[in-house]
């Protein structure tokens, strides 16, 4: 589990939004194990590799999204944090693929990231996270600095899980199969290089079969990247993460330039 300090947001946030219900086998309301403080925002911050143009912890709080940038009914909650989903917990079996290890590798950390919200790996800098809540659905939206080298192999390897891990099975500890399957989602052209997946995982919640859906989306502009999870057992709003894409990453453009992001998003946009 990502270590995460919990700092304060500024404005006045809306309280935390029913999550989506799970079982013993399925998925769980989220609870925070680690007691960390409920906040909108949370943050993680490491030291930034020589050569990174600095995006201080400060910029990475300002350059989340906000309900304005998000069209319907979102809400956004104060413990984004420590979301989890239980379904995404399962052991993938390397003897279903073709090439072994290397495609079991590839899908293991597909479900781990999403389970531990670090599809990108390591931020090297500072980093900050929050989220939105609409009826079932969840929207996780994070900022953070990371080595360059490091980023784009990030995004290769998320744009190459339509390929290695198209469709594969992971067990649980009880011995029940997830079936997960990974498709390409389109995004809009945003940023300095742009990864979009959709992952589908299939399983059982309380004895009854679910389907949970999750929109994946990852853009890098100059060391920095923005990471968007969003979606639930009723579906994912593609809407919402083309939304969270276009916005964010005008909003992370204009921190890394100096500028103070509008607080509404632009028709233009």
């Amino acid at each position: 589990m990502r270590a995460l300090t919990a700092v304060l947001a500024a404005g006045t946030l809306l309280a935390t939004a029913t999550a989506c219900s799970g079982g013993e086998d399925g998925a769980s309301s989220p609870t925070s194990a680690s007691g960390v403080a409920a906040s909108p925002v949370a943050e993680r911050t490491t030291t930034a590799s020589p050569g990174d143009r600095t995006l201080t912890s400060a910029g990475a709080r300002t350059a989340l999204i906000t309900e304005g940038d998000l069209e319907d009914d979102w809400n956004q909650v104060t413990n984004a944090a420590s979301w989890e989903d239980k379904l995404l917990i399962g052991t993938v079996d390397a003897q279903q693929f073709l090439t072994g290890q290397t495609q079991a590798a590839d899908c293991q950390r597909l479900l781990d990231g999403l389970y531990g919200d670090d599809l990108l790996g390591r931020p090297s800098g500072a980093s900050a996270l929050t989220g939105f809540t609409e009826g079932d659905s969840r929207l996780l939206y994070q900022v953070a600095a990371y080595d360059r080298d490091d980023l784009d192999t990030s995004l290769d390897w998320l744009g190459s899980l339509t390929t290695e891990c198209d469709q594969f099975e992971a067990k649980a500890s009880d011995g029940s199969t997830r079936t997960v399957q990974v498709v390409e989602a389109s995004l809009p052209k945003s940023g300095d290089a742009r990864e979009g997946i959709t992952v589908t995982v299939k399983g059982t919640s309380g004895g009854s079969p679910v389907t949970l859906t999750l929109d994946v989306a990852a853009v890098r502009v100059g060391n920095d990247a923005i990471t968007v999870t969003n979606g639930g057992y009723g579906g994912a709003d593609h809407d919402s993460t083309k939304d969270a894409v276009s916005h964010g990453t005008t909003r992370l453009k204009d921190v890394r330039e100096g500028r103070t992001p509008a607080p509404e998003p632009s028709e233009f946009d």
